[in-house]
């Protein structure tokens, strides 16, 4: 029985998800490639959690799976250094905010003509409206 220690991160399982919706576009081996791994074999790795993605490794890994590297980070350090501590992390230096909500932040201020607004109930029902809750 082979060891998979990292088999349950979140980031184990982002990469194997991702690796899987990109089948059509480019093979695993490309992928590692794309990410810099001498290895092909290491993306297998990392996604069957026998191995941690380094975190030098992120932003390739997070341009050769067409993700934001920032939401990826994320996931690797939770992997890394345990949730508690990447919280810690998050609580010190903030959130990382990813690509996708750099759209919705540009978004808010195109709207609000820069007003800086203030989070109401009013605008949390709205925001909640549009995902369903």
């Amino acid at each position: 029985m082979t060891k998979k220690p990292h088999q349950d991160t979140q980031l184990a399982q982002f990469v194997e998800r991702r690796i899987l919706e990109l089948r059509t576009k480019k093979t695993q081996g490309e992928i590692a490639a794309q990410a810099g791994f001498n290895n092909a074999n290491m993306v297998t790795m990392i996604k069957q959690g026998k191995s941690k993605a380094a975190l030098d490794r992120i932003p390739g890994l997070a341009r050769a799976l067409e993700c934001d590297p920032a939401y990826l980070m994320r996931l690797a350090l939770e992997q890394a250094i345990g949730r508690t501590a990447a919280t810690a992390l998050i609580e010190i230096f903030g959130e990382p905010v990813t690509e996708n909500e750099t759209t919705w932040i540009k978004a808010i201020r195109t709207a609000s003509d820069n007003s800086d607004p203030r989070m109401t109930s009013r605008s949390q029902a709205a925001i909640n409206a549009i995902f369903g809750k």
